[in-house]
């Protein structure tokens, strides 16, 4: 369940929820749906159930037993607010993540109605980030609902990248990844739509993060622009123990 990540822009992932479904043409070649497929033939206990939506309940309290500050991406395999998960079961992993306050918490929904619907009932502890994925600017609606909740930073996971958004809805966005998809049947990513994005962040001083331009594998094209490499983030210090915790 991930106490080391691949992903550049955390350092492990937790996975309470295992299993999704398909919302939008961003999911038409889910990585975690392969992956899910893969754990399943190999017999992994975790994906018994392939990829419909699996209740962990015993790796709820995970984060706990890391000891280490981390950053922590919540439900990599799955959406934390798909619509079979039950409320009170988000409710006890935000209830975790407030316990957990030496660490920093990175969660993406595609299902931001359901997230702004829920927001009042959860906690919103300083070392929660919240993001909304994107993948065209027929869905930058999602962005509205993100604005609605009450988490200090609220990021958007523009990946994977599948048309220009010039106007991407930057008020109240603390950060924005941005990448191109990865994986056999990969659609891929025009430069310019990528520029695009990033001249919005420079113009509205909100940092950039260019994770991949993809192809079949999520290294195959590297991830630099224009002979850099975007790897900016939000502050850290988000949280006072957090910041003591990385001190020590």
């Amino acid at each position: 369940m991930g106490d080391k990540s691949a992903i550049e822009w955390t350092d492990a992932t937790w996975n309470p929820v295992t299993g999704c479904s398909k919302v939008s043409p961003g999911c038409k070649n889910c990585y975690a749906e392969r992956l899910a497929t893969r754990l399943h033939v190999m017999g992994n206990p975790r994906y018994q159930n392939g990829f419909e939506v699996t209740l962990h309940e015993d790796q709820l309290t995970l984060p706990l037993r890391w000891k280490q500050p981390k950053k922590i991406f919540v439900n990599s395999m799955s959406d934390l607010f798909h619509e079979e998960v039950p409320d009170n079961f988000i409710v006890r992993a935000f209830e975790v993540m407030a316990e957990a306050d030496w660490h920093l918490f990175q969660i993406l929904t595609k299902r931001a109605d359901r997230l702004a619907k829920l927001a009042s009932k959860l906690p919103w502890p300083r070392n929660v980030w919240q993001g909304v994925s994107i993948e065209s600017a027929d869905y930058t609606w999602r962005i509205t609902s993100l604005q609605k909740v009450p988490a200090t930073v609220r990021f958007l996971s523009v990946e994977p990248l599948l048309g220009p958004i010039p106007k991407l809805p930057l008020k109240g966005i603390s950060w924005v990844i941005v990448g191109g998809e990865s994986g056999p049947h990969f659609r891929a990513v025009e430069p310019t739509w990528v520029r695009q994005i990033r001249d919005q962040c420079i113009q509205s001083k909100v940092p950039f993060f260019f994770k991949q331009w993809g192809g079949v594998t999520p290294k195959a094209g590297g991830r630099t622009i224009d002979r850099r490499v975007w790897d900016e983030m939000p502050d850290f210090n988000l949280s006072r123990r957090y910041t003591l915790s990385l001190a020590r």
